[in-house]
């Protein structure tokens, strides 16, 4: 008893000075109290993130090689390019910003996925991850952006885990408080600011399952790919 009446004396503090948002528990990381919101595009996604990706927050999107990423990614850049409710010139959607650090963007793929390419900001590496992030951070100091993806799948994990953790700390408090998604897409978890989200797809221990459609082995087509999003 005595322990649950310091927490509370603790988080009494922190919302009087308006800190709340360090409380991790569950119930705010997917429910926030009537934050800007982003949606995914997926609807249990969203539905698991209380409507969507918070606004102004680092964020992840996390699974191996083909878990869904590409798929889920595309469907957050569509949804935010479709969001004709923000202010902006036409009130025609919003701009989405990609940094595509090993150059895996498929312009052609996007847009038969529904993407406004008009509406997109792609700058391409080719896996110098150093200068990807230099770019990310001028993308998000620019502003203007409903979402900014930082594409980091496929680069390899020393390569990633050898950049300073303060790397992402310096991201999220360069959006905080603004109308910018950012949103780490990676083979495993990285970071997220604590208002953000990690959204795992499958698990590494586990291969998707394939989805045939036809009457015989001889004679069927690949569906799709049966994945599982999980969110913490």
């Amino acid at each position: 008893m005595i322990g649950m009446a310091a927490r509370s004396h603790l988080e009494s503090l922190l919302r009087a000075r308006k800190l709340d948002v360090t409380l991790l528990s569950a119930k705010q990381a997917v429910s926030p109290r009537g934050e800007d919101l982003a949606s995914v595009g997926v609807a249990d996604i969203d539905a698991a993130l209380g409507g969507g990706l918070r606004r102004g927050h680092l964020s992840e999107l996390v699974g191996p090689r083909s878990s869904g990423r590409t798929s889920v990614m595309f469907a957050a850049m569509r949804a935010v390019m479709a969001d004709t409710s923000r202010d902006g010139p036409g009130k025609d959607g919003e701009l989405v910003a990609l940094i595509d650090t090993n150059d895996r963007f498929d312009p052609a793929s996007a847009a038969s996925a529904g993407l406004e390419l008009s509406r997109l900001l792609w700058i391409r590496e080719a896996g110098d991850v150093s200068r990807a992030l230099k770019a990310m951070n001028l993308v998000l100091q620019a502003g203007g952006f409903g979402l900014v993806v930082f594409d980091l799948a496929d680069v390899p994990g020393p390569t990633v885990r050898a950049l300073p953790f303060t790397t992402w700390f310096r991201l999220a408090r360069v959006i905080e408080g603004s109308q910018t998604v950012a949103l780490l897409v990676a083979d495993e978890h990285l970071a997220r600011s604590s208002g953000g989200a990690t959204i795992t797809l499958e698990s590494s221990t586990r291969a998707p399952r394939a989805v045939w459609t036809g009457a015989s082995n001889r004679a069927r087509l690949l569906q799709g790919l049966d994945v599982k999003a999980r969110v913490i």
